[in-house]
């Protein structure tokens, strides 16, 4: 139900499919990440205390972003930090991403709604490099 992707040391990324339901509060990464990935699950009539959040400066290097497969079919390629094509993955309805390093490309099989969140304001050309993401030529699905 979770999954850790990493190579060569370092998490590329996290994913917590939709059977995930542990009770309480359930933290996926460590305190070193810029995006905190966290599963909750509480009963009926209970309080999380009313608060705000205070500025705290931090320092970003790179963007981490989550995304939560809404409906469809999404397949996930990871690469290294060379451009070189590790595998894939596919998301279903309910499944979260937290795309934690290295790069990743996208292949929708089904139509596909998603949100995405992660590091703002978006710096536009500077934020990513794109490249020829030659991927796979059949789907790897390892759950």
């Amino acid at each position: 139900m979770i999954e850790t992707i990493d190579h060569d040391g370092r998490t590329l990324a996290i994913i917590v499919r939709a059977e995930f339901r542990e009770p309480g509060i359930t933290f996926f990464t460590p305190s070193s990440f810029s995006q905190q990935l966290a599963f909750m699950r509480h009963p009926a009539g209970k309080a999380i205390t009313a608060h705000l959040h205070n500025p705290v400066h931090r320092e970003v290097d790179y963007t981490q972003e989550v995304l939560l497969i809404r409906r469809g079919l999404l397949r996930v390629d990871f690469y290294d930090g060379d451009r070189t094509y590790l595998h894939s993955r596919l998301l279903r309805a309910g499944d979260v991403i937290l795309l934690a390093s290295g790069g990743h490309g996208f292949q929708v099989i089904e139509e596909v709604e998603m949100v995405e969140v992660k590091q703002g304001p978006f710096a536009g050309a500077p934020d990513k490099s794109c490249f020829d993401g030659a991927g796979p030529e059949r789907i790897v699905m390892e759950q």
